[in-house]
């Protein structure tokens, strides 16, 4: 199956802003990239945008950060502000991969590098939850249908609503205000499955309605993988079902770790467009 993917986003800024964007295909999904993933960048600073030359183009680098994402960091001038990408991915065309007989592991034997995602995080409050968690979950077998009774219980006792979020909201907001967009959703989900020992991490991506009758304004999308049989599988308690075309960008312990885009001042949103969608073959 070949997807289109692609952002058109824009700002206002009235003084020279630092970012840094989180909006490239993650490492493990590069191969399946046909076409170049570039974030290019534009300010009518330098000339009037489109410019074919590139001669509006702001310079930028690359780094990979903590968690293995590749992060773009760059200063814009003021004035308006573009970024875009348009680019074509080869994806599978199956459905996420369901492991019912998928089993956890001992905290003593999970690799160094996954122990963090049992820990307290930013919007994620293992230590306040847990109780709750082992109330709920803890009569549960451990395993594959743990987390996805966690993901069941979060989808049905949660509402998806847009005007019901801000940016301070944590899974014990969620867990209390029982209200919130897709991030909330896997906010909550991760941190139950942290209470029971289960790694979790969060993941932002492309997930266009592809295979679904729904269709909704395009937006980048949050789900959640956990550690399961030494590897990592998606799990999505927003949606709360396999889906086709979820293509990874960035993971973290929780949204502070993989906002798509972060700048160190203020700006005005003026347009914000992405595409996931299947084309001909």
């Amino acid at each position: 199956m070949l997807i289109r993917l692609g952002y058109d986003i824009r700002f206002d800024i009235a003084a020279p802003l630092a970012y840094v964007a989180q909006l490239k295909i993650h490492p493990s999904r590069v191969a399946n990239l046909l076409e170049p993933d570039i974030l290019r960048i534009e300010s009518s600073e330098f000339g009037t945008y489109p410019a074919e030359d590139g001669s509006n183009i702001v310079p930028s680098h690359e780094y990979t950060d903590g968690y293995g994402n590749i992060c773009t960091r760059f200063t814009a001038p003021r004035g308006h502000l573009k970024l875009s990408n348009s680019t074509l991915f080869q994806d599978s065309g199956l459905v996420d991969p369901v492991a019912w007989d998928a089993k956890e592991i001992p905290a003593q034997e999970l690799p160094d590098d996954v122990l963090r995602f049992l820990l307290n995080s930013r919007y994620c409050e293992t230590d306040l939850l847990s109780p709750i968690a082992f109330d709920l979950f803890g009569a549960v077998p451990p395993g594959w249908g743990r987390v996805q009774a966690v993901c069941d219980w979060v989808h049905s006792k949660v509402t998806f609503n847009y005007g019901m979020t801000r940016p301070s909201k944590t899974a014990l907001d969620v867990f209390t205000e029982r209200v919130g967009v897709c991030r909330d959703f896997q906010h909550l989900a991760v941190a139950f499955c942290r209470c029971l020992n289960i790694p979790a991490r969060y993941a932002a991506g492309y997930l266009g309605d592809i295979g679904v009758p729904l269709r909704l304004p395009m937006d980048f999308s949050a789900w959640f993988e956990v550690y399961l049989d030494h590897k990592w599988w998606a799990f999505d308690a927003r949606n709360n079902m396999p889906r086709i075309g979820r293509i990874l960008m960035a993971t973290g312990r929780d949204a502070a770790d993989v906002a798509f885009l972060t700048s160190f001042g203020t700006s005005t949103l003026t347009n914000f467009f992405v595409v996931s969608e299947e084309v001909p073959e």
